[in-house]
């Protein structure tokens, strides 16, 4: 049978041209629509055609560039400049430039904070195409590790292990150079003492700065390749870095804001992300989502309250029983500010204790000492104690509005919604791991992932061709109102 067969040298009469090789309705148009309708200026990108020096390469082609590679798994400068050289649709956007490695990651490495600007401007775009309503939010983390060894992590326990062996080292040297001066008092000893002490000693004085560093910071490790993030156990194992707090809408799933912490855990961050959320949209929201690991109820009462929170207490979400003598099966009594055990015996208010917190115990010790249920309840000889915390009013109203049908309904579609953010960087987009260092350069690769996804969902929702038709009548609109300020300006000062 006849087989069709190319040629390389085959001659072309008319060459075609660069924008001939792409399709109309191939995505990487899409990302180049975006970033020329993104307000550079706005986000701290300079462009200066007249500066003076070597010509530099255009701010904004290099911005898609970037956008466009990652949205690939295409992070590394060296293998973006591979791609520019060799893949067509990389050849077409940046309209035959070829910016090499170093170029690129100098580019990448100023301008952090412009990408996590970009994110903000690309959900005021989404905002104008009425994708993201802002109502309903939903919170999560994922830890990604960071650009930093997890043997350059150092806590209390291993400074002190590592001085202890030191000490241990510079002992032996010692011992060893005093027993050869012994049996050779006549002649000078083989070893030199000062020379072999100089390795444990440098030691010694690198670990004492690692030791004050780490008390200066308050946190509980350090790393020396990059102190801002911190060591954690994933399910990849144990690692450095950093976790990526993300915040989804629920209308149709588009990340409205992204963030980078060096903690261990959720704990604590929800009423950061809400606030940073709110200040993307211009608006609160009226319910915000998260799970059990957000449940950290002083962080908790910090956020508005005409925001309705849906966010389960780790017993809730657990799936081991509740013990028949935990404190869930304790009646508080309002009204008499006391609680009543299984039994029907008050504890009453006694203290409050360093933490804040309200402590409640039996009035009289011997109640709990001839109870049936002492020795399984409690053995303390003073009886049952208790503790309430400041917000557990709060803590039990959310624990009540989360198992209500509606809430519950709600919160059925966080994991839908935003699980699946992190299942698209990490899975599709390959990303095991960040390239830029400290947590603003944690938040920028960040901020870059997510836009990358509300570029995928966006093409997804409005196909390419819409989506570009609706970004090129956004810039439009921006450089006629950009037109109309210069010739206001113009002519009110001639």
């Amino acid at each position: 049978m006849a087989l069709r067969q190319g040629k390389r040298e085959q001659m072309e009469l008319l060459p075609p041209s660069i924008e001939q090789y792409i399709a109309v309705d191939a995505p990487v148009r899409v990302y180049d629509a975006f970033v020329e309708a993104l307000d550079l200026k706005a986000i701290g990108i300079k462009v200066d055609p007249n500066r003076e020096g070597n010509p530099a390469y255009d701010p904004r082609s290099m911005l898609k560039l970037l956008v466009y590679s990652y949205s690939y798994g295409v992070r590394s400068s060296r293998k973006i400049e591979r791609e520019v050289y060799y893949n067509l649709s990389f050849i077409w956007l940046m309209k035959g430039l070829k910016p090499d490695h170093k170029t690129i990651a100098e580019f990448r490495r100023h301008h952090k904070e412009a990408l996590q600007q970009a994110l903000r401007q690309c959900v005021r775009l989404c905002l104008k195409l009425d994708l993201i309503a802002g109502n309903i939010l939903f919170v999560d983390g994922s830890k990604i590790r960071g650009n930093a060894a997890l043997k350059n992590s150092w806590d209390r326990d291993k400074i002190q292990r590592v001085l202890a062996q030191t000490d241990q080292k510079i002992i032996a040297i010692l011992q060893e150079a005093e027993a050869l001066d012994a049996e050779e008092e006549e002649s000078p000893s083989l070893i030199s003492v000062p020379t072999q002490l100089n390795g444990p000693r440098a030691i010694q004085e690198k670990v004492g700065r690692i030791m004050e560093e780490l008390q200066a910071s308050g946190k509980k490790s350090w790393n020396t390749t990059d102190p801002e993030c911190t060591g954690f156990n994933g399910v990849q194992g144990a690692g450095a870095g950093y976790i990526a707090e993300v915040v989804v809408d629920d209308k149709q799933g588009l990340i409205v804001s992204a963030d980078a912490i060096g903690m261990g855990n959720d704990l604590g961050q929800l009423s950061a992300q809400i606030q940073q959320a709110t200040q993307v949209l211009g608006k609160a929201p009226e319910v915000a989502v998260a799970d059990a690991g957000f449940s950290d109820i002083s962080d908790l009462s910090q956020i508005n309250s005409g925001i309705k929170l849906l966010v389960p207490n780790k017993q809730q979400v657990s799936t081991l029983p509740v013990g028949k003598y935990a404190k869930e099966n304790f009646r508080y009594l309002t009204e008499r500010n006391c609680y009543l055990c299984p039994m029907g015996e008050e504890l009453k208010f006694h203290q409050i204790t360093k933490d804040g917190n309200l402590s409640y115990r039996m009035a009289h010790s011997r109640t709990c000492q001839v109870c049936q249920c002492y020795g399984q309840c409690t053995k303390a000889k003073q009886g049952r104690t208790l503790e309430r915390l400041p917000y557990e009013r709060l803590k039990e109203q959310l624990a009540q509005a989360y198992v209500l049908p509606e809430n519950q309904a709600i919160y059925k579609r966080r994991q839908s919604k935003i699980e699946l953010v992190f299942g698209h960087i990490k899975h599709n987009l390959g990303v095991n791991g960040l390239l830029l260092r400290g947590r603003v350069g944690a938040r920028a690769e960040i901020s870059l992932l997510s836009i990358c996804f509300n570029l995928r969902r966006l093409i997804t929702l409005l196909g390419v061709q819409g989506l570009i038709r609706k970004l090129q009548e956004i810039a439009s609109q921006q450089v006629l109102a950009s037109t109309t300020i210069y010739t206001y300006f113009k002519f009110s000062y001639f």
